[in-house]
């Protein structure tokens, strides 16, 4: 049988029930796939029922505030999806007035839309010949096809977008294109693919002579950042000082405290708040926070003072109130953990 046949056979008897495949209504599919990148689905799904019912068109969420939408994405990471989806959201009310692009080049377009989404959208709601490559195809045709090219070069990213529309099913590329990521999500799986369960084992070149670990084939090495953060939470007892972050760094348009960044001697952070009229400072709780390029060691210091001044950008907000406002999930982990919003 072809390959595409055995995958579609296998999916139709396998795959998981999940919402967005009961729909083919591109505004959901879009959402589902922008949550879907670089999330698990057990992890996303939550995020994507709390979406689909707060915006159920794309027209409410390009008149949400961001705020919110940011705040419904909070644990989620990699908040530049949200604030891209939002773009986009906005683009399709201003340019096609609030309806969806049906053409493949007009939604890869949109803000934040990749090669892959513009795929998936395409061949999921309208059933076009577009093939997806994404994490989990790049797996199962580099195994496969014992393909070498590193999978993070520019010449692996067109030889697999090459392989995979070759074996696209264009008479059911939605299936297909289903079926091939199902396949890399449950049985082709880095470490541990269950080969014993795959359709086009008998296909498989790596399987043949048990190579299939060395696939697919990277060139880069992730270098991870360590930063060091010291968060002064400014206080009165009542009120505390936030602040939005800014572009050029992580977790933009989130809000946290009053930061102090590559200080690895904390015995020198008491005296950084000495232009307040302090009435306490101790250290309130240490955290490491990993991302997938930075490693992030925090410390966050509890200064108690008279009168609250506020420096340019800061705000000044209730402690209890302080979960209204989208941070990031290091600074979620500390409010859970601390003992700031048990003591009003």
């Amino acid at each position: 049988m072809h390959f595409s046949t055995l995958i579609q056979n296998w999916y139709r008897q396998n795959k998981r029930d999940l919402p967005w495949r009961f729909s083919n209504d591109p505004y959901l599919i879009w959402l589902s796939e922008v949550i879907l990148q670089q999330t698990r689905v057990e992890q996303g799904l939550p995020y994507y029922l709390k979406f689909s019912k707060r915006f159920s068109t794309v027209k409410k969420l390009a008149t949400a505030q961001e705020d919110e939408i940011l705040n419904l994405w909070q644990g989620l990471g990699y908040y530049s999806r949200a604030r891209n989806m939002h773009a986009a959201a906005k683009q399709i009310v201003t340019e096609y007035k609030g309806e969806f692009p049906d053409d493949y080049n007009k939604i890869r377009a949109l803000k934040g839309v990749g090669d892959y989404t513009a795929a998936a959208i395409a061949s999921f709601a309208f059933n076009q010949p577009h093939a997806v490559v994404d994490g989990n195809v790049y797996r199962v045709l580099s195994r496969v096809y014992k393909e070498p090219t590193p999978i993070d070069s520019s010449e692996g990213k067109k030889i697999f977008s090459q392989l995979a529309n070759q074996i696209l099913d264009k008479k059911n590329p939605a299936q297909h294109n289903q079926a091939i990521m199902e396949l890399g999500a449950l049985v082709c799986s880095p470490k541990s693919p269950s080969c014993s369960m795959c359709p086009v084992q008998i296909k498989c070149l790596s399987f043949a002579d048990d190579s299939f670990l060395n696939y697919p084939v990277k060139k880069k090495k992730l270098v991870v950042r360590q930063r060091f953060f010291n968060y002064g939470l400014v206080t009165d007892g009542k009120k505390i000082v936030l602040k939005k972050r800014g572009d050029g760094d992580i977790w933009n348009g989130l809000y946290d405290f009053r930061l102090i960044e590559n200080l690895k001697d904390s015995s020198e952070v008491p005296d950084k708040f000495n232009d307040l009229e302090k009435v306490s400072i101790k250290l309130d709780g240490t955290f490491t926070h990993l991302l997938s390029h930075q490693k992030i060691s925090a410390k966050f210091w509890m200064v108690k003072v008279k009168k609250i001044k506020l420096n340019k950008g800061e705000i000044l907000v209730d402690i209890s109130n302080l979960y209204d406002y989208p941070m990031p999930q290091l600074l979620i982990r500390y409010l859970n953990e601390s003992s700031l919003l048990y003591a009003l």
